[in-house]
């Protein structure tokens, strides 16, 4: 809110401010905003002026059997990916998070160290190591190896939701005889589910877009949607490339409607906690 006291050069910087955010969010929103119209157009050709409103792309994505394949690959590899992330990532963080040991900071490094890696580095390792193996089409590592770019952001998500845990809790349900396992699946987990949910939709959303691996590990048979996209782009300029990026749009708003629910209903349960 602007303030009556404020200095001319503070309005200035106000109002600067204001008008770097908006052509930001513009420059971002704005390959969004030329796509999406561009998939219900009637002619064949990705240019504007539109010739007229169709759903003919929609219908050749979905009757398409090279498209279907892809989708299904992704469909199989992401799911996939996103439980063994999830469950490394949470158990890592825990681990992380409750022990104190030498070389902590490092081990936390490295375990995050695929989100600063440049992709094509680990897709060109991952090549190099699965290729030998008789693994480099398959969906074994194309699924181990999107779990790997997946596990950093589960591994921040739970840790931060447990720097508010109380552990009180924990203690409580040993001191009453719970086995540590009933109480990590009766206690921790309900607890930290935001987090964890929260990492495993980030994974999910890495996985599904992810094509610089894919292009290495996945022969014919194992492209998902995005290398097909990209190999539309290559080869064949379509309509149907256009469809298909609108359905992942949707899909992303979904995943990030979703991440702002979760995280609401995580800083609700932190605040209720006893002790927090």
């Amino acid at each position: 809110m602007l303030s009556p006291y404020m200095s001319p050069v503070e309005r200035l910087w106000f109002y600067s401010l204001r008008i770097l955010c908006g052509m930001v969010l513009l420059f971002l929103v704005l390959p969004v905003l030329v796509i999406v119209p561009l998939s219900f157009n009637s002619g064949t050709f990705l240019v504007y002026p539109l010739q007229g409103f169709s759903l003919r792309w929609y219908a050749d994505f979905f009757q398409s059997a090279e498209w279907m394949r892809s989708l299904t690959n992704s469909m199989i590899v992401a799911p996939a990916a996103t439980l063994l992330a999830m469950v490394f990532g949470t158990l890592a963080a825990i681990g992380l998070t409750r022990g104190e040991f030498r070389g902590k900071a490092l081990v936390m490094s490295l375990m995050i160290s695929p989100m600063v890696v440049p992709v094509v580095i680990i897709g060109v390792a991952s090549y190099l190591f699965f290729a030998p193996l008789g693994l480099g089409n398959s969906y074994l590592s194309l699924i181990v190896v999107h779990a790997v770019l997946g596990v950093p952001f589960v591994i921040i998500t739970v840790s931060a939701t447990l720097q508010g845990f109380n552990y009180n809790l924990v203690r409580a349900a040993a001191s009453l005889g719970a086995p540590p396992l009933t109480t990590f699946f009766r206690v921790t987990l309900p607890l930290i589910a935001p987090g964890v949910i929260s990492g495993a939709l980030f994974a999910f959303a890495t996985s599904f877009d992810e094509v610089v691996v894919t292009l290495f590990l996945a022969g014919p048979e194992q492209a998902t949607l995005p290398r097909q996209m990209f190999s539309g782009i290559r080869e064949n300029l379509s309509p149907t490339i256009a469809a298909a990026a609108t359905l992942l749009i949707g899909f992303s708003v979904l995943l990030l409607l979703t991440l702002e629910w979760l995280r609401g209903r995580s800083e609700k349960m932190r605040t209720a906690q006893p002790g927090a």
